[in-house]
Formats: structure tokens, sequence, C-alpha cells
């Protein structure tokens, strides 16, 4: 473990030696981080989380109860990660067959959020922003801005940043978040995880690999007033 970096880790947690933690992460009840992971800034663990090694974890990460996070996992900023998901890294595991060499890479983009009990199948790619339900089992990739339920999970629509389901575009094909106020609109891109002729949502207020404004990081109103506008 890092000791040169300000962060708290619960006395039930071990953080083993050689793991890299960042300032202002809080590591909770019974959680373990084995050598070699890496985790960045203002990250929560919740209870009950291990990552292992080789793990790649950016700044803001919330990670709830119960979750295990494999080698082969790459998380970037921002990322939520409901209670009880479940992360693999081999596709077609057995116990007499050692695949150590062999683990699939799985990458969770910025923003997205993993529902609670929700299964993402590794080998795949969550865009950014993306919006995985409770008990949803993804098997491919997944488009930004997606929302994705069901088993196998398959998209029901377009999420905003703000986490509500964007609809009514305008003439312009433009739709609203009614929380924050940010417009999104549907268009025609190429990019390394979708296929060429894929509509890609992007917002217009904001680059994609930006930071909310301090006035739209805190919710301030329950997602029952918003979900029928």
């Amino acid at each position: 473990m890092t000791s040169d970096q300000d962060f708290f880790v619960h006395e039930s947690s071990y953080v083993d030696y050689g793991a890299t933690v960042g300032k202002g992460t809080k590591i909770w009840h019974f959680s373990h981080v084995l050598s070699g992971a890496c985790i960045g800034e203002r990250c929560s663990l919740g209870q009950n989380v291990s990552v292992a090694g080789g793990t790649k974890i950016g700044s803001n990460v919330k990670v709830q109860n119960n979750v295990s996070i494999y080698e082969g996992t790459i998380i970037e900023d921002d990322v939520f990660l409901g209670p009880s998901c479940v992360l693999t890294n081999v596709t077609n595991p057995r116990s007499q067959v050692v695949r150590r060499s062999l683990y699939e890479i799985t990458v969770l983009r910025r923003g997205c959020s993993i529902g609670a009990n929700a299964t993402v199948v590794c080998g795949v790619i969550i865009g950014r922003y993306a919006f995985v339900g409770a008990g949803a089992v993804v098997a491919k990739d997944v488009p930004d801005y997606a929302l994705m339920v069901g088993v196998p999970a398959r998209q029901k629509g377009w999420m905003s940043r703000h986490g509500h389901i964007l609809k009514n575009p305008d003439a312009q094909g433009i739709m609203t978040c009614p929380e924050s106020g940010l417009r999104y609109r549907l268009h025609n891109e190429q990019s390394n995880h979708e296929p060429q002729s894929a509509s890609v949502l992007r917002c217009l207020d904001l680059d994609e690999d930006a930071s909310l404004p301090e006035e739209l990081a805190v919710g301030k109103t329950f997602y029952d007033n918003l979900k029928d506008r």
C-alpha cells in the first residue's frame, strides 16, 4: 500500500502493499484491495468490495456493497457500480483449465452506471454515461448514453447525464434533460466500439470529457417528479 497519500481505510478492511489509492478515497467495512490495483481520487468503496490486482479505477467512482472487480477491468472516472452487480473476466471459465493469461478486458467508460444485481459479461465496452438497469445482463458493447434493460440487455432508449430518459425531440431532433436542461441530439459518426452507421447521442452543451458544472452536480428533485416530462 502506498503511504504518501491521504485516503481512508476502515479498520476491518485491507489494502495490500503495492496497491495505489488516490487522495480522498474511502474504503469501507470488510473490503480488500489487492497488490497492483490502482484506484483514483475521491472514490467510495462500500462494504464487502474486492478489487483485484491489475485493476484500474478512475476518480470519483462509487462502488456499492458486495461488488468484486476482477483483473482485466478498466473503470474510468465518475462510474457508478450498484449493489451486488457482477463483473467477470473469462467467458468460458473451467476450474480445471487455468486461463490467468487470457483475462478479457472489460471497459466501463466515463460516467456510466451499472444497476443493482446487473451482470456485465467480460470483454465488452460500456459507453460513456450509459445506464444499465437493475438485474440486466449485458453481453455486448453498449453505446454512449444508452439505457439497457432486461435479459439479455436490450436498448430501451437514451439517458441524460443526470439519469433521465430523453424523449420528445423537437423539430431539430434536440432532446432536453428535464432536470439539468442540458440538450442532446443523435449524430451519425464512427467510433471504436460502434458500427459505422450507428447513431450516437451527444450533449450539445458540454464536452463529453468535461465535468458537470458545480450548480448541476447536486440533485435537487426526486426522479418521480420528473419522469413524465
